[in-house]
């Protein structure tokens, strides 16, 4: 009679794979923590893949496993920087409730945050941009997924009777644009000084064309 396989030799296939898995995730992230220090300190032309293996005791080799090129290091980068912004937004367009209240909040949260990133800490903040602007496609998604959010807010209200919007993908490009001006990197310090007031009378004037329809 041939030896039987054992019994749990399938499940413990499967939990190789997820240990596997989750030991991989650690150490991309280890390498992301480590790259961004590394980009605080010497900014991104100066901060390297070698520099950054030195920095966790390990090859180069390892972390080109994980990460194609130094080019496509710092789009993890700043693609991790930038879900430290939309992800509390991504959780307000979720939320139920009144859906010019949470376009409100919304775009509260999101110019605070830009403000917090720019005036905090001007140097790093240059530094974290400008390997932002060169990760062109990391952040055009960041920016649909933005729109995306505000869509989901408006598009809520018009199920809710609320708005009478007929397009919201393109109404959520108008809210955008219309408040640009307190949350782009390149206007904040321009408006830093503009109280919360002004920024909330703006998006009631929004909600208003939402609700008369104007889109």
């Amino acid at each position: 009679m041939s030896a039987q396989p054992p019994i749990n030799s399938s499940m413990d296939k499967v939990q190789d794979t997820r240990g596997s898995d989750f030991r991989a995730q650690e150490t991309r992230e280890r390498i992301l923590a480590a790259a961004e220090d590394l980009l605080r300190q010497h900014g991104p032309a100066k901060t390297t893949v070698v520099d950054v293996a030195r920095r966790l005791g390990m090859s180069h080799a390892n972390v080109y496993r994980h990460f194609a090129s130094k080019a496509a290091l710092q789009d993890a980068v700043a693609e991790r920087w930038l879900k430290t912004v939309s992800d509390p937004l991504a959780a307000i367009a979720a939320a139920e409730g009144h859906a010019a209240e949470r376009l409100e909040r919304w775009v509260l949260t999101l110019v605070e945050a830009k403000r917090r990133k720019v005036l905090d800490d001007p140097a790093l903040f240059e530094t974290y941009h400008s390997v932002a602007e060169a990760a062109r496609e990391v952040v055009d998604a960041h920016v649909t997924a933005l729109r995306g959010q505000l869509a989901r807010i408006i598009r809520d209200g018009v199920a809710a009777g609320e708005f009478r919007v007929h397009d919201p993908e393109a109404a959520a490009a108008l809210v955008f644009g219309a408040t640009m001006r307190y949350h782009h990197p390149r206007h904040v310090r321009e408006t830093a000084d503009r109280p919360e007031a002004e920024i909330a009378k703006l998006v009631a004037m929004l909600a208003a064309g939402l609700r008369a329809g104007v889109v």
